[in-house]
């Protein structure tokens, strides 16, 4: 996960469409999550977002794009590789460019706050000037930008560890901005700062009730970008999907 920073003041989540998953965390434990360092922005009003979860086979309405079930999900965790992290050598946010233009003046960011609110509306530079977000990971609304952060699911500084240095830029890219998969998702700045780069087995949501949903993504983006777990990562991910009701 790497930094995300708070959008600008005045500026106004319940997670894509209601809480469906999407993120950033710190670059190391104790970090800052991942984040910009500029205002947060958004689009025209936005329809009305899930509430959260578990999703299929979790109890309510799944709150990321791409969402595998979770006997899906099972199948591609144990289909995964389980290796110890590589180091972190040359690692600098930089080499995922993250928070691309989208079009309409709307980048990366700006369009996951709009997906992941409700009644959002932006002003012509695409700023959310209002909306309400409710934190996929802790359970708590807010209605102003400047208190959500996006996060990626599975970190930047994670993925480089899992095997991301070994890309090419274009698909660090790629990965830092994906809006098709379960990878980023508006939550609090302070689940989001608390989460950092950390991994399932060292940080997990607040709200229990996002276990399944969290489990079901973070597989779901490890495998689809063939990137390794731990022995650790992996057990963790076990007893998070063992939340999902089927």
């Amino acid at each position: 996960m790497g930094h995300q920073l708070r959008a600008g003041a005045g500026v106004a989540l319940v997670c894509a469409a209601g809480l469906a998953l999407a993120g950033c965390g710190g670059d190391g434990k104790g970090s800052k999550a991942d984040g910009p360092k500029s205002p947060a922005r958004s689009a025209s009003p936005s329809q009305a977002a899930p509430s959260p979860g578990n999703g299929k086979g979790g109890g309510s309405r799944d709150v990321l794009p791409g969402l595998p079930s979770a006997g899906e999900a099972r199948k591609q965790l144990s289909g995964l590789t389980v290796a110890k992290p590589r180091p972190m050598t040359g690692y600098s946010r930089d080499k995922f460019p993250h928070w691309a233009q989208q079009g309409n003046k709307c980048d990366t960011r700006e369009t996951a706050l709009e997906r992941d609110g409700r009644d959002v509306k932006r002003d012509d530079q695409c700023r959310a000037v209002s909306g309400t977000w409710q934190s996929f990971y802790d359970d708590k609304t807010f209605t102003a930008a400047s208190q959500v952060d996006i996060d990626h699911i599975v970190p930047l500084a994670n993925a480089w560890r899992s095997g991301a240095d070994q890309w090419t830029t274009d698909r660090r890219k790629e990965f830092a901005n994906d809006l098709t998969h379960p990878q980023v998702l508006t939550v609090s700045a302070a689940s989001n700062r608390s989460k950092g780069d950390q991994s399932p087995d060292q940080w997990q949501p607040p709200s229990k009730a996002a276990w399944c949903v969290y489990g079901r993504a973070w597989t779901s983006v490890k495998s689809t970008y063939g990137l390794t777990v731990t022995d650790d990562e992996k057990k963790m991910l076990t007893t998070m999907l063992g939340t999902c009701n089927s």
